[in-house]
């Protein structure tokens, strides 16, 4: 059979108080709904729907700037023009259905597992539909599951309809169910707005798929938290904690060493070996290689980086678009911009800046420099305080620094400039044309003493 899934991201999510579409809030760097979706796409041969309606615009142009797509290709979208309910929400997207099965998802519930998903979908077939149930504490507000005397799913009645004795039960409607796309197109005609909200509840199909003789096959996530809903900013954030434990957990499951997984954020993809050590407040964004042997201090943010076997990154840097050598290491506070490439062994140290720039094996930039555009051979050392002027105001060169070379604290090298092997680079020294294999370059102003120079003081206040 072929799969529809649909998934409902109309809502105007008020509780949420912002201008912001609900479904476009953020939750580990990645808006609520694309959660759903990449989700959803990895499901069999799936073909994706979304249902938008209040910031509908918007949350096309962010999914398609996600380059979201289904098992299919293209990503469909549905437009509910007035909020009818999740019946009405559904049936708009019913003449983009094939015959096979329809899956149907919650751009605001962002947790949950596609192995939920795929169980859930066995169970559909002529003579069944299937429909995913949570058993919580406190079911308040929650639809209640209405079950016959031989245990049969016959029926779904929402919180505000419900009896005492209905509303005593704890076994919970999550919204997600799955059916054929012929029994959807028999049961949503018939679906009513009388009820306590006035809308066109999708639940409803429950009991007139009992009274067609078709079984409600229902089964359970593996957590509860797998079907959590957001509807405020206190439940983002609580599923933001519950999201960022499960990341750790898995890490820390492949061999990482988190110093405290409650202070460790995952907004991306990370791939891992062994060995590695990540202490608080670290951030990882983007996709992210660590090799075997890392370690990460405290309150670094690293983004779509590498970083090769053995290296390490002192607390408080920052590193984007970079790639570590083997044995390298940088910081405490460096910055390592799109671009940086250090060799093995290389060291970058305290408020160092790079950016587009690469350190061959065994180079040294210790202290308070910034090195753009900029290829450095190996085991040369940096001075602090050096920087590449590579910038003249409308482009960008290139510095070109030889193996073995030693520059001078704060020195300034203006591209574009070469700098040969074994050179020597004064202190001080501004350096603005090509200096050959192991020469010393002096580039100061003549120092000029005057004696008995009186300092200016301080006028007395009148």
């Amino acid at each position: 059979m072929t799969l529809d899934v649909v998934i409902l991201a109309a809502g105007q999510g008020t509780r949420m108080r912002s201008k912001t579409p609900k479904v476009l809030h953020e939750l580990a760097g990645r808006p609520l709904v694309q959660h759903v979706v990449d989700t959803a796409a990895g499901l069999e041969s799936a073909r994706l729907h979304v249902v938008v309606g209040h910031g509908g615009e918007s949350v096309r142009e962010t999914l398609a700037s996600a380059g979201s797509t289904s098992g299919d290709g293209e990503l469909g979208f549905c437009e509910q023009t007035e909020q009818k309910g999740t019946g009405h929400a559904v049936a708009q997207a019913l003449n983009s259905l094939g015959d096979g099965k329809v899956l149907v998802l919650y751009g605001d519930v962002p947790l949950i597992q596609a192995r939920t998903l795929e169980t859930l979908l066995d169970g559909v077939d002529e003579q069944h539909m299937a429909l995913l149930t949570v058993t919580l504490d406190d079911p308040t507000g929650y639809g209640r599951i209405v079950r016959n005397d031989k245990g049969a799913v016959i029926a779904i009645v929402e919180h505000k309809d419900a009896s005492d004795k209905q509303r005593a039960i704890r076994e919970c409607n999550t919204g997600i169910m799955a059916m054929t796309a012929a029994q959807l197109r028999r049961w949503l005609p018939e679906l009513s707005a009388e009820n306590a909200q006035g809308e066109y509840y999708l639940t409803d199909v429950i009991a007139m798929a009992a009274a067609d003789g078709v079984e409600v096959t229902a089964s359970q996530p593996s957590s509860p938290v797998e079907v959590e809903g957001v509807n405020d900013r206190r439940q983002l954030a609580a599923l933001e904690r519950a999201y960022q434990r499960r990341q750790a957990d898995r890490l820390m499951t492949a061999g990482v060493s988190l110093a405290d997984p409650e202070r460790f954020d995952l907004r991306g993809d990370v791939t891992v070996g062994r060995d590695i050590r990540i202490d608080v407040n670290v951030i990882l964004e983007g996709r992210v290689t660590l090799e075997d042997d890392v370690v990460i201090g405290p309150h670094c943010v690293i983004k779509d980086s590498i970083l090769r076997r053995g290296a390490v990154v002192k607390a408080n840097s920052h590193l984007e678009g970079a790639e570590m050598g083997e044995g390298s290491d940088c910081g405490p506070f460096a910055r390592l911009r799109p671009g940086t490439r250090l060799g093995a062994k290389a060291h970058v140290g305290n408020f160092v800046e790079t950016k587009n720039a690469s350190l061959g094996d065994g180079v040294k930039a210790g202290h308070l420099s910034y090195l753009g555009d900029t290829e450095i051979g190996r085991d040369t050392n940096i001075g602090a305080g050096t920087i590449t002027c590579n910038y003249d105001g409308a482009n960008k060169h290139l510095t070109r620094i030889g193996e073995a070379v030693f520059v001078g604290s704060n020195s300034a090298l203006v591209a574009p400039v070469t700098i040969g092997n074994g050179a020597t680079i004064a202190a001080g020294s501004t350096i603005t044309r090509e200096v050959k294999d192991d020469e010393l370059a002096i580039g100061r102003s003549r120092q000029i003493v005057k004696q008995g120079w009186q300092r200016p003081v301080k006028m007395p206040k009148s």
